[in-house]
């Protein structure tokens, strides 16, 4: 058979139910673009360790190796290269000692919009692979604690390994269940972060069919459910005045808007919803309903973030905690 001659277009290889879904979530001008991030060869996001050097250093030795990079003006220390150019980066002395950390640009999103100061304590409930958790770091200066979760053991011990060669000293990792950690660490954390689980949506590319092959909507219906009971322990975890970012990389609204809406109406005036402080060209307001279901609550400052050449699909909600 000869083989054909261009990529399959989404349509032909993306879950026909997921797009039909897909059309109801984006806005209509922005469907095909988005459709488009699904077959474009993807930008590699990249930052600097600064637990290692400082961003004046890697610039420099990025120069001087020749490697051709994008600043990113909503983070001083982040930045994009083209996906033809990232063998390139991968091979350079500043990446191989750990200087630089390769972290698609959606992913930095939900712990810029948390903002964990030096000193804090920070809960990371689902942290592997420790992306996020490096990200704290580095904000903390290796200062305060970061409580890292991770409850699948393969996972937890490459979340230990990372954070143990990326310098972050900080960090205390614990292999736990993240839906129990509230029974021993009641209102204890200044910060929280909880990037849960998802149907990963947002990651989807039809060069990589594992991305999408095990996607259904019954699997978008078991994550709500855990997401569910992460972010209800994620609320008990921190104490009143304190600050929690949730997010996914899934489009799903029972995944994002459902749960947010849920965990508002349970915990009523306790916990309320605030701005993100930031502003991107690629975020939307969330939806007001879903399947004929309107959200009760005010979800308006929650953004959804769709895919790009840079950016990977995200959804992000910031909370805080009343007395």
């Amino acid at each position: 058979m000869i083989p054909f001659p261009f990529p399959p277009s989404p349509s032909m290889a993306l879950p026909a139910a997921f797009l039909d879904r897909l059309r109801q979530i984006i806005p209509a001008e922005r469907y095909e673009a988005v459709l488009d991030t699904f077959v474009a060869p993807r930008a590699a996001g990249f930052r600097v360790n600064t637990l290692r050097v400082t961003v004046a250093d890697a610039e420099a030795a990025l120069a001087a190796e020749g490697v051709p990079y994008h600043r990113v003006p909503w983070k001083p220390d982040a930045y994009y290269i083209a996906a033809a150019a990232r063998p390139r980066l991968l091979a350079t002395a500043i990446y191989r000692e750990q200087g630089l950390y390769v972290q698609n640009l959606a992913s930095m999103i939900p712990p810029l919009v948390l903002a964990p100061e030096p000193g804090e304590r920070v809960l990371d409930l689902t942290a592997a692979p420790g992306s996020k958790t490096l990200q704290m770091a580095c904000r903390m200066q290796n200062t305060g604690e970061i409580a890292a979760v991770e409850v699948i053991r393969g996972r937890f011990f490459k979340l230990r390994d990372n954070l143990t060669a990326q310098g972050a000293t900080n960090v205390q990792t614990y292999l736990k269940d993240g839906t129990k950690v509230w029974r021993y660490r009641p209102e204890h954390f200044d910060r929280v972060l909880l990037d849960a689980p998802c149907s990963t949506e947002g990651r989807f590319h039809i060069d990589v069919p594992e991305t999408f092959a095990y996607w259904s909507p019954r699997k978008i219906k078991e994550m709500a459910h855990k997401q569910q009971r992460l972010l209800y322990s994620a609320v008990q975890c921190l104490r009143p005045g304190g600050s929690l970012v949730y997010s996914t990389c899934s489009f799903a609204p029972e995944e994002n808007e459902a749960v947010i809406d849920k965990m508002l109406r349970k915990f009523g005036e306790t916990l309320r919803l605030e701005p993100l402080g930031l502003d991107l060209e690629n975020m939307r307001p969330p939806l007001d309903e879903w399947n004929g279901r309107r959200f009760k609550q005010d979800l308006s400052f929650a953004r959804r973030l769709l895919p790009t050449a840079i950016m990977e699909g995200f959804f992000v909600c910031k909370l805080r905690k009343g007395g």
